[in-house]
């Protein structure tokens, strides 16, 4: 038990460590990062974020973020950078550099390079009296009082403040642009978080087959058309097509169970009348809404009364939305 203690205090410890940082570096916020964002935001090239060892990590990490919300953006490893890869840095782009000391060899080295393709040169240190911020054009400072280890030497407490501003400057670079969340979902098509904003019932029905029946069907018929379709239910429809109700395979197992003479009962008299529809350009998030809020698995999709097919929940499922 006074292990696990420990290990809990321990933990919150380090959380706490590394949440006063973050609000440590909130207040380090000046002209120079609000000067840094507009740079970004006018920039005709691309924002190259450069970093080494762990600052490497957290600058991949950043570029998957400015990305994903309308900041076009590489990742360069301080070390390929000066073994051939700097010929990937433009003029009018912009340079990132992560570093806590701002000091290291590799930096030294890779600054004066950067300077030389006319790109700016951003740095953000834990430093600010570092050789990377005296270079840099605006500075961006992550300093933090301590790691969270007790050795006060492993990368933890320096790597998040490092994560956090990166994530600060996203954020305001995608306030800038009025990032919407269509334009999240064109960046995020595949995933379950883009589907909810782009996926439409019309880009899932379709692949359905129709299950109609007129009113006057027999039982016999509307078997046939629920369990050819596959969907475990069939509309009933008039003439112009236009819905009059729905019958699932739970309608005729109860009404199987009730009634021996089958012969008089026809498909009018066993559907559910008014059943819940879709129309094709509602989102299919909203379809799942709705069929968890009615317990149902199928909805009919209609065009005005007229209907048009069936969405049923698996489809939903298919696209992980579910």
């Amino acid at each position: 038990m006074k292990l696990q203690k420990n290990i809990l205090k321990t933990a919150r410890e380090t959380l706490l460590i590394e949440a006063q940082a973050i609000e440590q570096i909130a207040e380090y916020l000046d002209e120079d990062f609000e000067k840094c964002a507009l740079e970004i935001l006018n920039s005709k090239g691309r924002l190259i974020v450069c970093g080494i060892g762990k600052s490497a990590n957290i600058g991949n990490k950043m570029v998957a973020t400015f990305n994903s919300t309308g900041t076009p953006s590489i990742f360069l490893h301080a070390a390929d950078a000066i073994h051939g890869d700097l010929g990937m840095i433009l003029e009018e782009d912009i340079v990132m550099c992560i570093s806590k000391s701002g000091n290291t060899p590799e930096i030294k080295v890779l600054i004066p390079l950067l300077k030389r393709t006319g790109a700016k040169l951003v740095g953000l240190v834990g430093n600010v009296h570092s050789y990377l911020a005296e270079n840099a054009d605006f500075v961006l400072n992550a300093t933090v009082e301590k790691e969270a280890d007790p050795n006060d030497l492993a990368p933890t407490t320096s790597t998040t403040a490092a994560l956090a501003l990166g994530d600060a400057l996203a954020v305001s670079l995608l306030h800038m642009r009025d990032f919407s969340k269509e334009d999240f979902a064109r960046f995020h098509p595949g995933g379950v978080l883009g589907k909810q904003l782009y996926l439409k019932v019309e880009d899932l029905y379709k692949q359905n087959e129709l299950p109609m029946v007129r009113s006057n069907a027999s039982v016999a018929e509307v078997i046939m058309e629920i369990t050819s379709k596959r969907l475990g239910a069939t509309a009933v429809v008039d003439e112009d097509d236009e819905l009059l109700g729905i019958i699932t395979d739970g309608d005729i197992r109860r009404m199987l169970k009730n009634h021996t003479d089958l012969s008089e009962i026809k498909a009018g008299d066993i559907m559910t009348y008014d059943p819940k529809t879709i129309e094709e350009d509602e989102f299919a998030i909203n379809a799942l809404e709705l069929m968890r809020n009615n317990n149902i698995s199928q909805l009919v999709v209609v065009e005005g009364k007229q209907v048009v097919g069936f969405l049923h929940l698996h489809d939903l499922i298919k696209e992980g939305l579910v």
